[in-house]
């Protein structure tokens, strides 16, 4: 819902951080991470994510888009949540954790409060190969812009087609082409053909 929330840094704790926005207070919760790369700023920006919940809607915030992206690879293991995962962040640096990750270091991650033997082990059967595929540099960048078929595609398994049959039509269509096409006329093209 928010993708990050720019403004002047009014309280800061090693938990969370209040931001004022245009005259809105932000209450945005942090790893230890976030915090020690804030420094002395009296403004700052942070790439959010909300989480909603029966009783509660909870800001959680990240220096950067990598650590954002790596919470939300954490909380989507099963009995991962956002408090475990901000713990993790918190534990261990970002770097540290996708290495660990990687390379299959167990005790490393089991070192995590509140991460065991089978929750670490886990963490790294579900995670090793989408981390190895992203390579370490994607911490600190922002996502790269999508090409027009990953967009298209994206679309399309959005609109409910099975992605392998949408990304075969989208490249017979690209091949008709010559790949001189827009988002829209992909999919329009993509959607006569499904």
């Amino acid at each position: 819902m928010y993708a990050y929330i720019d403004g002047k840094l009014v309280f800061k704790s090693p938990a969370y951080v209040v931001i004022d926005a245009n005259g809105v207070g932000y209450h945005i919760n942090i790893s230890l991470n976030t915090y020690s790369l804030l420094g002395d700023a009296e403004r700052c920006k942070l790439f959010t994510w909300l989480h909603v919940k029966e009783d509660a809607h909870t800001l959680y915030g990240f220096a950067d888009e990598g650590e954002r992206r790596l919470f939300l690879h954490l909380i989507s293991i099963s009995g991962i949540g956002p408090n475990t995962g901000r713990m993790m962040l918190s534990s261990i640096t970002p770097l540290e954790i996708q290495t660990a990750i990687i390379n299959g270091n167990v005790s490393l991650i089991q070192r995590i409060k509140g991460i065991g033997p089978k929750s670490a082990q886990r963490v790294i059967l579900e995670l090793q190969d989408k981390l190895r595929k992203e390579g370490s540099e994607t911490l600190n960048t922002a996502p790269v812009a999508a090409s027009v078929k990953d967009e298209a595609l994206a679309a399309l398994v959005m609109l409910g087609f099975a992605r392998n049959a949408a990304e075969k039509v989208l490249d017979q269509e690209l091949n008709k082409n010559g790949g001189t096409v827009t988002v829209e006329q992909l999919i329009k093209f993509a959607l006569k053909s499904l």
